[in-house]
């Protein structure tokens, strides 16, 4: 039921989109943004930095910038594309631009890059971007997780910070605890979402899993999901959940308020987890720390692409917008203003250091991660991608719902996954 309304919001939303339009003046250009992060702190006003710097450089020319729900996003950008009505500047997620690029909707940046002389090396996550041979995209933003702790509650259990997976096993056991007698457990010695889309949970499993050497794909493409190195990474994740080490059936915001809060004493999560931590009723006792895996989880987040069935002349106007939000200058103020890794390594990050004391950490993880091209997204499984992460939730849920052994359930997914490659 949710899917079917989650699809008719996207087709309202998209008609609205295909037949809305400023007034403006003759010869000026529109360009046709749309994004789910408009409204978010941050990172929202980082992009109206971007689109104010443009529409200087553009005199008379603005950027109409839409939002859409996350939830109903890819839906919609489905619709507005197959209609023959995409937006100018395609911001996708990084697990979905695949399949558009795959219906022949996404231009190739390549020859924009090679003319305007861009220097992707060294690029966080741009080897996402590659689709069959051709660069669909450029990577926006590539991150690393960083690890919050609760300095009260581990004092509490006598347990020091976690550097390794044993170590943060313990420190979780140790935290856990029903603090009244009740019978209920109500502190938690970590948190992770577990009512989410199946995208989250697989990211949520991921740090057990790559943390003993467990991929889901190789290089090439090819599935290696029935490995020892996996069956650990699984029995890991069952233990995390079946010792009841997390709240169950909890949306991310939720678990993100427990630990702000004071009831989760350990949380692996992006970035923007500092923020939600200053805003909780538990800040002055949450510390921040290397994360105790490796290597830590990273993620390709989201993209920045424009349409290959748009005139000529908008497309160059787009190639400005991309030029100007991969500038090191622009670059620079993202590190500040969204308090995340660039993906730029030659960004001034000064002033991001100098505002968040934790930026080091974050540069630590995301470098780590990225040089063992860590990412949620298996090679080879891009355009499956939704299908793959649903199978792996259903089989980890069945896993610990049905309490099987982790070798069978790796064997299981192993096999489906062969069937979708």
């Amino acid at each position: 039921m949710k899917r079917i309304k989650d699809r008719i919001a996207a087709a309202t939303v998209a008609g609205l989109l295909a037949g809305f339009a400023l007034p403006q003046t003759a010869g000026a250009e529109a360009l046709k943004f749309v994004s789910w992060q408009k409204d978010e702190r941050g990172i929202g006003d980082w992009w109206g930095t971007v689109i104010k710097e443009w529409e200087a450089k553009h005199p008379g020319d603005t950027i109409e910038w839409t939002k859409v729900e996350r939830n109903a996003y890819a839906d919609t950008m489905t619709t507005l594309f197959a209609g023959g009505t995409p937006p100018d500047i395609v911001h996708l997620a990084s697990f979905e631009f695949q399949t558009f690029a795959n219906n022949g909707w996404l231009e190739d940046l390549g020859p924009w890059i090679e003319k305007a002389g861009l220097d992707l090396n060294g690029w966080s996550g741009q080897n996402t971007c590659q689709f069959q041979g051709t660069t669909v995209c450029v990577m926006m933003l590539y991150y690393g997780v960083i690890f919050g702790y609760n300095e009260d509650m581990l004092k509490q259990a006598g347990v020091a910070v976690p550097k390794n997976y044993e170590e943060f096993l313990a420190a979780a056991r140790a935290t856990t605890k029903d603090l009244n007698g009740d019978g209920i457990l109500d502190q938690f010695g970590t948190g992770h979402e577990t009512r989410g889309g199946s995208g989250q949970y697989l990211a949520e499993m991921a740090s057990y899993l790559f943390d003993t050497g467990a991929r889901f794909t190789d290089a090439e493409g090819n599935v290696t999901i029935d490995t020892p190195e996996m069956v650990e990474g699984l029995k890991r994740w069952k233990t995390v959940v079946t010792e009841n080490l997390t709240p169950r059936d909890l949306s991310a915001g939720e678990v993100r308020k427990l630990f702000a809060d004071g009831k989760i004493a350990l949380k692996i999560d992006g970035p923007w987890i500092y923020q939600i931590m200053q805003d909780g009723t538990a800040k002055d006792k949450l510390k921040l720390a290397s994360v105790p895996f490796d290597p830590p989880l990273g993620g390709s987040s989201n993209v920045l692409a424009m349409p290959s069935e748009i005139p000529d002349e908008k497309k160059q106007l787009v190639w400005d917008f991309i030029a100007i939000a991969t500038s090191h200058k622009f670059q620079g103020s993202f590190a500040t203003m969204a308090a995340s890794t660039p993906p730029d390594p030659n960004a001034d990050l000064t002033e991001a250091k100098a505002k968040l004391p934790h930026f080091e950490l974050m540069l630590e993880s995301q470098r780590a991660a990225a040089k063992n091209r860590i990412d949620r997204i298996p090679v080879g499984l891009e355009v499956q991608f939704n299908e793959f992460s649903k199978m792996v939730q259903e089989e980890a849920q069945r896993m610990i719902i049905e309490d099987l052994d982790p070798a069978v359930v790796a064997k299981t997914m192993q096999e489906k996954a062969e069937a979708l490659n």
